[in-house]
């Protein structure tokens, strides 16, 4: 078969909203990964991974048939067997449905963490992508309000050391136990019902299916109606107050920021309790960067035993476009230039020290022993060392005065 070499290869950017990584960029998105990691650790959250590809049950059974993600945003398929199979879009609900199939009730409360690649179908904006990676932090079988605001203690101080914390608000909002959120739907309707022929045609399709998310509607035209709607405070059981009490206490003891906003919600039913967001507007239009609240009828949805659960999401490319230009360090400890080749084998064994010591380090041995100086010089390190002869004898000069340099250079001059 003949092949056209004129044809260019399709890139990833050829797929709207999707991207490749190097370099600055890609440093960043490794910073936010690794401070996620560290910080989950000092937290007791242990490590999980789920598949990339589910059955497409698993979601639209989590994420409710009438949702956008399911009816809209899903990358779905049949696979060979007739299957239908879906990329994940989202992590919490593999993670339900692994607790459920492997019998991991036996080790809750089971606190996990993990990270990795999720895919939707969806406009492409600042910091969105058809392709996408996020945070994930979940506690599996805990209903403990402690278990919520140490989720969020978590995440306020992830966002903290990745010095990202500036101009993000944590908002916080309770959607009550299961009889305070019926009397306030059954509230919502009514009110809403009651205008109708006002609202969006969005709204109106969510009326009958998901009324709680007409509170959060963008279109003008939703908003007084909106605003006018019923607070859910006026519906709150006893229980509900307490827990919402105690996840507040538990924040401000911790010393973490937080603002109500009693318009925060999450549509589907399983949701209870606690709902938040971590919202910046440094991205443009205000935006989330971590989100998320407790949900505890998902995994009785999933077919399991009802399972209190709470968790929280955030996306690495918002949070590395967030990072300060000093955050990332992107310079090597050393980079050697052997200027002359006599000196090869003296400059191999440092820069095996260098590395096996746990220096970054390059070395520049090819080429024009007069041009490697300017070439390596050209390398953005924190030390530029020299390695030639002079008069006969082996001749070394380290350029550089930071901390690192200086330790750099004690290891070379060591030979």
């Amino acid at each position: 078969m003949s092949k056209d070499k004129s044809a260019k290869i399709p890139t990833p950017q050829a797929v709207r909203g999707t991207q490749d990584m190097l370099g600055d960029f890609a440093d960043r998105f490794a910073h936010v990964v690794d401070t996620f990691e560290r910080v989950r650790r000092l937290y007791g959250y242990k490590r999980i991974e789920v598949p990339v590809i589910e059955p497409t049950a698993v979601f639209a059974r989590s994420l409710g048939e009438t949702t956008d993600v399911v009816s809209k945003e899903m990358y779905s398929f049949d696979d060979r067997g007739g299957e239908s199979i879906t990329l994940r879009p989202e992590f919490t609900a593999g993670i339900a449905r692994a607790y459920v199939t492997n019998g991991w009730q036996q080790f809750a409360p089971l606190k996990v963490a993990t990270h990795g690649p999720l895919f939707r179908y969806e406009r492409p904006q600042k910091g969105r992508y058809r392709q996408f990676h996020q945070l994930d932090a979940e506690v599996l079988g805990s209903d403990s309000p402690l278990a919520d605001a140490e989720l969020l203690v978590f995440a306020d101080q992830l966002l903290k050391e990745l010095g990202v914390a500036e101009g993000v608000t944590l908002t916080l909002n309770t959607l009550g136990d299961a009889e305070s959120r019926d009397a306030w739907r059954a509230a919502l309707v009514e009110h809403f019902e009651a205008h109708r022929g006002d609202l969006s045609e969005d709204s109106i399709a969510r009326l009958d299916k998901n009324p709680l998310r007409i509170l959060d509607s963008k279109d003008p035209k939703d908003r007084p109606i909106a605003d006018s709607a019923p607070d859910i405070d006026a519906f709150l059981t006893s229980e509900a107050q307490d827990f919402f009490a105690a996840v507040t206490a538990g924040l401000d003891v911790a010393g973490v920021a937080w603002e109500r906003n009693a318009r925060l919600v999450r549509g589907l039913d399983y949701y209870r309790h606690t709902a938040f967001e971590f919202v910046t507007d440094r991205l443009g239009a205000q935006g989330t960067v971590l989100g998320g609240g407790r949900y505890d009828g998902l995994i009785e949805n999933l077919g399991g035993p009802p399972t209190p659960a709470v968790g929280w999401a955030a996306g690495i490319e918002r949070l590395a476009m967030l990072l300060a230009d000093d955050v990332i360090d992107n310079r090597l400890d050393a980079v050697i230039a052997v200027e002359d080749d006599g000196q090869l084998a003296l400059a191999m064994k440092a820069l095996a020290a260098l590395r096996n010591g746990g220096f970054s380090a390059e070395i520049v041995a090819s080429g024009s022993p007069r041009k490697r100086f300017d070439k390596a010089a050209k390398i953005p390190a924190h030390a530029l060392v020299s390695v030639g002869t002079r008069d006969g004898a082996l001749h070394i000069n380290v350029r550089g005065d930071s901390d690192r340099a200086k330790q750099a250079e004690a290891v070379v001059r060591a030979f």
